[in-house]
């Protein structure tokens, strides 16, 4: 038996919890950066690999070494009799769920049995946030609870994949409009997805509007907008990596909507951010008016970003996510 899981926090209880089989983690984090139908094709890798380093500074050779080494294990799926995707309801688990189905759909699983573990709750949790809360012994509870992956979920699996790459969000757009009850949270994931472009109304995703709201309001410390923009977006399952990435944009440019007290840097991937967290954050003048929609950040700043297979760049993004009609629309 193989266990896929979304983590290595997972990971770590499954084998602690006395999981029968094999772990393997699925390294990778498909809500940022660009994506492809192929991810496994060695000028995506290389592309992806580039923008991992740039953003997050995971060096180039260690994300295709680990890319690699994940694959070839996907690959070998027919040296075990029974696969296990554990991946919960948020956008973060969906995308990884997609990529997987989709590569599964286009495999002769021949004798493999391919299962699907996924919720979104957990009995005496009240915000449920990932499998990456449960203890061991939690975790052990939901052994063999997993159901056979269906035709109906590889084939939505596969087009949310597709959907999810595409150079346009018209794709996912369309695919909600379909049947995805065969994979339950979807929907609201993909939903919120959308939501993280440029809005019509200021130019901010809705974790960046989140954000300045926040700070708006009084909140102003790294730990604290972390914590309530996460529990206030909990679908999107982001960890405090991608907010921290996202904090630096808002905070760097000609135009910056937020400063930081004194010589505090945002930390990166491998830096400690014990001196970051309880700092002090506060909207510059610019930010105040974006946030009350006076101005529009987009046009001011310009926009190099991916959405999925989608690269938004200029200061007149094409697409706008349009919140009183929750939708995107072409401008």
């Amino acid at each position: 038996m193989l266990h896929i899981v979304n983590g290595d926090s997972v990971g770590n209880k499954l084998k602690d919890a006395g999981a029968q089989g094999d772990v393997l983690v699925w390294r990778e984090m498909y809500t940022e950066g660009p994506v492809f139908l192929r991810q496994e094709l060695p000028e995506n890798r290389i592309a992806r690999g580039q923008y991992m380093e740039e953003a997050f500074g995971i060096p180039l050779e260690e994300w295709q070494t680990s890319a690699e080494a994940q694959e070839k294990r996907l690959a070998d799926f027919h040296l075990h009799e029974e696969i296990v995707l554990w991946f919960e309801h948020d956008l973060f688990d969906q995308t990884m769920l997609s990529y997987l189905l989709h590569w599964f759909s286009g495999q002769s699983l021949g004798n493999t049995k391919l299962y699907l573990l996924s919720i979104n709750q957990f009995p005496g949790i009240l915000l449920f946030h990932g499998l990456g809360q449960l203890s061991a012994a939690q975790l052990s509870t939901l052994m063999n609870t997993w159901e056979e992956v269906s035709a109906e979920q590889l084939s939505l699996g596969k087009k949310a994949w597709e959907a999810y790459t595409a150079m346009t969000p018209a794709a996912i757009s369309d695919l909600l409009q379909e049947d995805t009850s065969s994979l339950p949270f979807l929907e609201d994931a993909f939903k919120l997805h959308l939501s993280r472009y440029p809005s019509v109304r200021n130019g901010l995703g809705i974790i960046e509007q989140t954000t300045l709201e926040l700070l708006a309001s009084g909140t102003d410390t790294p730990l604290l907008l972390f914590q309530q923009t996460g529990d206030k977006h909990h679908v999107l399952g982001m960890g405090d990596t991608q907010y921290w990435f996202c904090l630096r944009q808002l905070a760097k440019g000609s135009h910056p909507l937020i400063a930081l007290e004194g010589s505090i840097s945002i930390p990166g991937l491998y830096d400690s951010p014990q001196s970051f967290l309880h700092s002090k954050i506060s909207l510059t003048g610019l930010g105040a008016e974006v946030a009350g929609n006076r101005k529009d950040w987009a046009k001011l700043n310009g926009i190099h970003k991916w959405f999925g297979g989608v690269l938004l760049e200029g200061h007149d993004p094409p697409w706008r996510w349009d919140n009183k009609h929750s939708a995107i629309v072409p401008v």
